[in-house]
């Protein structure tokens, strides 16, 4: 958001779909053209299934005053936001900015979108026209998923000093301890000249409504230089620190609200603790791969009796390999122990025609690496996961994600990894010696999302590469194919794709899950199972903002009657830790209510769980978000039912669901940007028994028998994740 005074907000603009050199001009009559918002992607606005060249065109008013009123008088900014992918800008007929690469550019197709859009135009240049209408062209092309300009609203202003600075809360500084949490508010100067001025700061309880104590500091930041602020503050839900900078020279004020990591999770304790789920889906005669997924003081040993034949147990990893037996169910009993006791589970093997029983959990390449991944940033994810602990809770897929494959086949037309990947086949043996799962990319097209080589006419060939690989997972996604498809728009045009890849698959030796990832096009629930798909993508690609979560997340409720073992509505890839689709990595943008809410949403929704961070700089705080057990059971809850939304509100959402042993998950979800106190009648969930017991899952917490209702008051975009009945 614009922060200055006299900042020209830029909220609309004239647009079109294709592309014509001529639409940069100024002169161009573009009247018949359709009016669309900036900050908001096109196939939210009437553009449902369009990927492609698009043109926008802004037309305003500059006046002279942005100029005479600024402090420095150096620059124009034209602050675009993010654009998905590639974007070219003029400003009256001038380019001043590119950012990526158009496919008919040399090198080819180059996605650049996390990258935000902001191009300076000199003062003094005479691309300016000084009080009368001016005209920002913006040539965009999306190769997939989202299109057009969005996560942020874009403006006209000058540059100012006050624009180098950064004020940030890093979560890699927080510590947690009995008493709260310790913390660095973190000041940036990121220009090259010196910033003074006095910063206020206040420590705000949004549940309360109350100030908890405020500061005020002298500030001096030389030129790339920062400044670290030491402070404490209890470890609750609904902190905030509001700030406000004067700079001394100028008066400009820099201002902003930044929500407080809390950790509502309980440490895990010494004992040993079983945490997979309670059935696993394999074929017959394929090879057969399974961590015991367990947490407790190290080490610990593994058991397991009723193993059937062919299956063997590493007793010191947990991780049973071998040969998947004759179809039918096998029940196996669990054990892992350490010096503090031991725990057991029933496990049951379903050997028959389903994979997936549960939802996937793992992690995605995509959220932070984009096309900038690497075989060395997988492995180094991938002991990260393993390190961590991650691996104790569930979590087994490493997915790689586009970016992998050389431009050119090789002899034989099979694909081949670019210098990135110097060993596909390695980096699998690698991850399944760890008990790890591997998963891979492709699109039905004959390019990727990124511009790398797709798998359109060489499908059993690419399903025979990957088995070779020990691949056990693929996201084919949709991408180029639209220009295959072209205008043929039946139902068979977009299942035929998907069909073809799995007959490949279907053919391999091993099992291989399999996403089919085209965003929901045709209503891809109603027909993604019948094709072979463990799970399908229903929505466009997700961002890090509350927009984002609010637009997909809580859209998913008339999918429920699709979700099941072995098939899953797959609503995207989670967004919480450092993210950056290639760029630079960043925080989250979501707030940790915020977040707390995304997690318990996707469980509740029985989604994958695909981490989309760099596990090798994981916080404390998203660790803790991650390995929640009780929370991570509602997802992997075998009786495979979606949640449904039973109340709606402005105020507030409500959804329920129902688990195998006949009790049921509550979500309660304040969609408000202020404190909102919800009083929840039993009745009103069409429970029949006015009492409940209710167990509050992220703070692991009995709450005992509550008659009639339940009232909570929770944060801004905050939620309360129940268990109730039995």
């Amino acid at each position: 958001m614009a922060q200055h005074k006299g900042a020209i907000s830029l909220p609309v603009a004239k647009f079109a779909t294709g592309s014509d050199e001529r639409w940069s001009q100024p002169a161009f009559d573009d009247r018949e053209w359709k009016q669309i918002n900036t900050g908001t992607v096109w196939q939210s606005q009437g553009y449902t299934d369009y990927h492609g060249y698009a043109w926008y065109r802004i037309h305003v008013i500059i006046p002279s005053s942005l100029k005479d009123n600024a402090h420095w008088k150096d620059s124009l900014r034209v602050y675009l936001a993010h654009v998905n992918d590639v974007d070219e800008t003029y400003l009256n007929g001038v380019k001043i900015g590119k950012t990526g690469r158009f496919p008919e550019d040399e090198g080819g197709y180059e996605s650049k979108w996390p990258a935000v859009r902001q191009y300076h135009v000199a003062m003094n240049n005479p691309a300016i026209r000084w009080n009368e209408e001016n005209v920002i062209a913006i040539k965009d092309y999306d190769g997939g998923g989202s299109g057009g300009i969005f996560m942020g609203s874009p403006y006209l202003d000058a540059l100012e000093r006050t624009d180098g600075l950064r004020v940030s809360v890093p979560q890699d500084r927080l510590q947690y301890t009995n008493k709260g949490m310790n913390a660095a508010l973190l000041l940036q100067n990121q220009f090259n000249t010196t910033l003074h001025g006095v910063l206020q700061y206040t420590l705000y309880d949004v549940i309360s409504a109350k100030d908890i104590r405020t500061s005020t500091v002298q500030v001096s930041l030389p030129p790339h230089q920062s400044q670290g602020l030491n402070w404490q503050a209890p470890n609750q839900e609904g902190l905030q620190l509001r700030y406000v900078f004067t700079e001394a020279g100028s008066g400009l004020k820099v201002a902003d609200t930044l929500a407080l990591p809390y950790i509502l999770t309980p440490a895990i304790t010494v004992f040993p603790k079983i945490n997979n789920a309670r059935v696993y889906g394999a074929r017959p005669g394929h090879p057969f791969l399974f961590c015991i997924a367990a947490t407790g003081e190290a080490p610990l040993t593994y058991e397991v009796t009723h193993l059937p034949q062919g299956l063997t147990l590493n007793a010191k990893t947990g991780v049973i390999t071998g040969t998947t037996p004759a179809k039918g169910d096998y029940k196996l009993s669990v054990t892992v122990k350490n010096k503090r006791g031991l725990a057991k589970q029933q496990l049951t093997i379903k050997s028959g025609d389903q994979l997936s029983l549960t939802p996937p959990m793992g992690w995605n390449s995509w959220n932070c690496w984009g096309v900038n991944v690497s075989q060395d940033k997988v492995i180094s994810s991938a002991q990260a996961m393993i390190d961590k602990g991650l691996t104790g809770h569930g979590w087994t897929y490493v997915n790689v994600d586009d970016g992998w494959v050389s431009p050119q086949r090789a002899a034989d037309s099979s694909m081949v990894p670019n210098e990135k990947f110097p060993d596909m086949k390695g980096l699998g043996d690698w991850l399944h010696e760890r008990g790890l799962k591997y998963g891979i990319y492709s699109s039905p097209g004959t390019l990727t999302c990124g511009g790398y080589l797709g798998s359109y006419g060489n499908e059993r060939k690419d399903a025979d590469t990957y088995a070779a690989w020990g691949v056990d997972y693929l996201k084919y996604d949709w991408c180029s194919y639209e220009r295959i498809a072209a205008s043929d728009t039946t139902l068979e045009t977009y299942v035929k794709p998907f069909r073809v890849m799995q007959t490949a698959l279907q053919a391999q030796p091993r099992d291989i899950f399999y996403n089919i990832c085209q965003y929901g096009l045709k209503d891809v629930w109603k027909w993604g199972g019948a094709n072979g798909a463990q799970s399908w993508r229903t929505t466009e690609d997700i961002e890090d903002t509350w927009e984002s979560l609010l637009q997909i997340g809580f859209q998913q409720n008339k999918l429920y009657p699709y979700a099941h073992p072995g098939g899953w509505n797959d609503p995207d890839m989670m967004i919480v830790g450092q993210v950056g689709w290639g760029e630079n990595l960043h925080p989250t943008r979501l707030t940790p209510e915020e977040q707390y809410t995304h997690v318990s949403l996707w469980c509740l929704l029985s989604a994958p769980l695909l981490i989309g961070c760099d596990l090798s700089k994981l916080d404390d705080f998203t660790l803790n978000l991650l390995t929640n057990d009780e929370v991570l059971a509602i997802d992997q809850d075998p009786l495979g039912k979606q949640a449904q939304r039973v109340l709606q509100t402005p105020a507030y959402e409500v959804w329920l669901k129902p688990l195998e042993d006949g009790s049921h998950a509550l979500g309660i979800f304040n969609m408000q940007t202020t404190t909102n106190t919800v009083s929840l009648p039993w009745k009103s969930l069409g429970l029949q028994n006015k009492q409940q017991q209710v167990r509050d899952l992220w703070r692991q917490q009995d709450l005992g028998t509550v008659k009639d209702e339940y009232s909570v008051t929770l944060p801004p975009h905050g939620v309360r994740l129940l268990k109730i009945g039995k």
